[in-house]
């Protein structure tokens, strides 16, 4: 994005020394990003070239026939709030009505089975994490994505969603992946399969909560990111739904964000003062998708009280600049995503990890689904937990919660 991006908004003033960048240069460098990362799936995505150009990577080929909708839904999925302000006169507004249209025609490329880039497949197990995804990311644009598709193409993917009822999922935050898909049909049909929606919600708050706002993931328990992958923020948006048409078990939500609050605060804490984080779990090749919650919690607006919104875009933004300030560091030569946390490393993709899995990292840019006049953009630089403490600068007690 060219430097005229915001220029409205700043004062003719003489030239001052900053120790932190201005406000805006945070959104331009957030927005720059997404571009850099999601225009290679969505162009080709929308050009039908998509399975003809995006590589694949991978320490496993059982992946190979759904790698190309993994990329799509992910891009999607984090992009879609932003997405959903709309196109406007300014220069992001026209960037996002280019990547409306993308999104668009990516989607309805990616379910015309006559086409080439036919990639909508629903079998048995794996596409059922994709569709959940991707019907996520419909549920948070449901105005300018949902309501602009053709009207066949929202019945195909009707279809399609129904058709996910096939597969039976694992006794663990698969539970919430039939969740969230019945909550999109609930939201968009007024209809849905009320047992398999509710049946994983119910597991979560009856028998999975351990306490302080984790989840073991299904009986299991692993230390890792999971919580904040795909739990806390399904959870959110399946009870979202819920409430909104009345259903009894949709009353778990006011104590869900109060736990989601806590774990963005946690989540907070472990962004080092250079923007790294700790390695634990699994799916480390995810990078900064790591904190989708977080993210969440910002757009949401269930930010702990005592965390300023500015420090959470400054933490983040420090994140972005650790992991995709370097140009060459972690997409290569053609513009892809790259096995590895930062850079190429292989060896820590699982055998789930393909080229597609790998942009989830797109749900760290849910808070550009904020107005560029929100607080969390407006306000100046913050100092977040970690860079306060190892600045010998006061820091309040971390506080565990007991519901």
């Amino acid at each position: 994005m060219s430097n005229s991006f915001f220029k409205r908004f700043k004062k003719e003033e003489p030239p001052v020394v900053e120790e932190a960048p201005p406000v805006w240069e945070d959104r331009i460098f957030w927005v720059s990003t997404l571009q850099k990362i999601a225009f290679p799936v969505l162009n080709n995505l929308a050009k039908g070239a998509l399975r003809k150009n995006m590589p694949y990577e991978s320490n496993s080929d059982e992946g190979k026939k759904f790698a190309y909708f993994s990329a799509f839904a992910r891009v999607f999925n984090g992009i879609a709030p932003w997405l959903d302000l709309g196109a406007d006169s300014s220069e992001e507004g026209r960037i996002r009505e280019k990547y409306i249209y993308l999104t668009l025609k990516a989607i309805t490329n990616s379910i015309n089975p006559n086409g080439n880039d036919y990639i909508f497949i629903v079998e048995p197990k794996q596409s059922l994490v994709d569709v959940a995804l991707f019907a996520q990311g419909l549920l948070r644009s449901k105005n300018e994505i949902w309501l602009n598709l053709p009207m066949d193409i929202q019945a195909r993917i009707i279809r399609e969603l129904k058709n996910t009822r096939i597969i039976a999922p694992y006794e663990n935050h698969w539970l919430l992946y039939t969740a969230i898909i019945e909550a999109a049909l609930l939201e968009f049909t007024g209809e849905c399969d009320k047992q398999r929606l509710v049946y994983g919600v119910s597991k979560f708050r009856d028998d999975f909560y351990l306490g302080d706002a984790v989840y073991s993931d299904g009986e299991e328990f692993d230390v890792g990111y999971y919580n904040s992958l795909i739990i806390h923020p399904m959870l959110n948006d399946i009870l979202a739904v819920m409430r909104k048409y009345g259903l009894q078990d949709g009353e778990f939500l006011d104590v869900q964000l109060m736990r989601s609050s806590r774990l963005a605060s946690q989540l907070e804490r472990v962004i080092s003062p250079e923007g790294s984080y700790p390695l634990l779990g699994k799916s480390l090749t995810y990078r900064c998708g790591v904190f989708h919650l977080l993210s969440q919690a910002a757009l949401l607006k269930i930010l702990p009280r005592n965390i300023n919104p500015a420090q959470v875009r400054s933490a983040l933004t420090k994140v972005l600049r650790t992991q995709f300030g370097n140009d060459n560091n972690n997409l290569n030569s053609d513009g892809w995503l790259i096995v590895g946390l930062n850079g190429s490393q292989s060896d820590i993709g699982e055998k789930d990890i393909n080229t597609g899995t790998l942009y989830f990292c797109c749900a760290i840019f849910l808070p550009l689904g904020l107005s560029y006049n929100d607080m969390f953009w407006t306000a100046p630089f913050a100092e977040w937990s970690s860079l306060k403490a190892w600045n010998g600068h006061q820091l309040q007690q971390d506080q565990s919660i007991n519901f």
